[in-house]
């Protein structure tokens, strides 16, 4: 059997999608393994443009079984109506090719809503939040205060446990948040709605991996944001809840005894950052307006503006390192085409000192950037299948970046299409 995980090196928003996307036909399973509704993976095919944010990529190609794992913060109330959007546009979605962790633990509406309280709370300081109840999910979870998905199956003992959860819960809204508490009515009326439609794609999908491994069964392992938003080892506080790295694959898959054998990790040309929290490479003003438009840099989730930058050869290489990266897969190379001069990140200066490693979060805020410039090409290389037939320009970018981060440079993306790929 093979075993890949597909990763983000940065910040997120990389373009893990369109490579799961490309390279799902090579696998009989793909699984989610962490992170939630607030993740956004853009897909284009022959069916058109497609934001996931809870199923797996792989759920274009037929024959191949998706997961989402015990690990995934798993919104009943999204995935359905995402579950409806992709069958109303010709995606065949049974619990033969999904099929849901019963160990995945629900994300119950007073998740969002404790998000969106806490952000207020926080007003300037706030975190950046998608505002989907991913941060009181996981920290639920932590405090062993969830429902997991495998209790839609014992109604009885799930009422009983959700009456203990809303006496606890609504403490919290009521008398920390000044909010609405909620009644064993509205979630009678939410478990109806919700969790009924998607009951049928939970199942034991520990006992499913343990068998697809004894068979030789190929998997991928598909992670949400990037190595710079895992909870450990980010730009801590300004992170996601739960762990991005390739290292992790296994656990929130699901079967603990896997392996990733190989960790593709996937880096944008340039660099973006969707929220708060140091962005040291960011650019401002026109010249940053102009990149944020020639790449359409708005978060597939939240519509928000992405900040933007020069590929940052410091914040990547320390990626490369985290995520374990055997291969990288480079994004929206075809973006930087008009540029005569492209700017690069290569160091950072922290208290008048230059450094090529990635500082602690608390010294982010004092880091600048050092920056250098690479020829640019200047000629539309869309059409580009061939390395060879890149500008030379275009092939020592390229080098540079692989040379920097010390990871081979495999694929290189120059459009959206799902073919508008240069294998190396």
């Amino acid at each position: 059997m093979k075993t890949c995980a597909i990763v983000g090196i940065n910040w997120g928003d990389e373009g893990k999608g369109r490579i799961v996307d490309l390279l799902t036909a090579d696998y009989d399973i793909v699984i989610r393994y962490q992170g939630g509704g607030n993740a956004g993976h853009t897909v284009i095919n022959d069916r058109g443009r497609f934001a996931l944010h809870l199923l797996p990529s792989g759920i274009f190609h037929s024959g191949v079984v998706n997961i989402l794992g015990n690990g995934v913060a798993l919104d009943p109330e999204n995935l359905w109506k995402e579950i409806t959007e992709v069958v109303s546009r010709g995606v065949a979605v049974t619990p033969e090719n999904l099929k849901i962790s019963d160990r995945a633990s629900l994300l119950l509406p007073w998740h969002r809503d404790l998000d969106t309280l806490e952000e207020q709370r926080l007003a300037d300081k706030k975190y950046g939040s998608t505002k989907q109840g991913i941060a009181p999910f996981y920290s639920d979870k932590y405090q062993k205060k969830t429902v997991m998905a495998g209790e839609l199956f014992h109604p009885d003992e799930l009422r009983a446990h959700l009456r203990q959860l809303l006496e606890w819960k609504n403490l919290t809204l009521t008398k920390v948040y000044g909010s609405e508490p909620y009644t064993m009515e509205m979630l009678e009326k939410w478990m109806e709605e919700w969790c009924e439609p998607v009951r049928p794609f939970v199942c034991d999908t520990g006992r499913y991996l343990k068998a697809a491994k004894a068979q030789g069964k190929s998997m991928m392992f598909e992670a949400q944001l990037g190595a710079l938003r895992d909870l450990d080892y980010g730009i801590y506080p300004y992170t996601t809840s739960s762990n991005t790295l390739a290292a992790y694959a296994p656990i929130g898959a699901g079967l603990p005894s896997l392996r990733a054998e190989e960790v593709i990790g996937v880096v944008k040309a340039y660099s973006t950052c969707v929220g708060e929290g140091p962005f040291v490479c960011e650019m401002f003003g026109e010249k940053a307006e102009k990149l944020r438009q020639a790449g359409q840099e708005y978060g597939a989730k939240t519509g928000r503006p992405r900040r933007v930058g020069p590929v940052d050869l410091v914040a990547t290489r320390y990626g490369v390192e985290m995520q374990g990266a055997t291969k990288i897969a480079l994004t929206k190379l075809d973006v930087l085409s008009d540029m005569a001069r492209i700017p690069v990140c290569v160091r950072y200066r922290v208290n008048g000192q230059e450094t090529d490693d990635f500082p602690f979060p608390t010294e982010l805020d004092r880091a600048e950037p050092v920056i250098e410039y690479a020829e640019g090409w200047q000629r539309d290389i869309s059409g580009v299948r061939r390395w060879e037939e890149l500008p030379q320009a275009a092939q020592n970018y390229v080098l540079m970046i692989e040379k920097a981060v010390g990871c081979p440079i495999a694929y290189v993306s120059v459009g959206a299409e799902r073919e508008s790929i240069i294998i190396r």
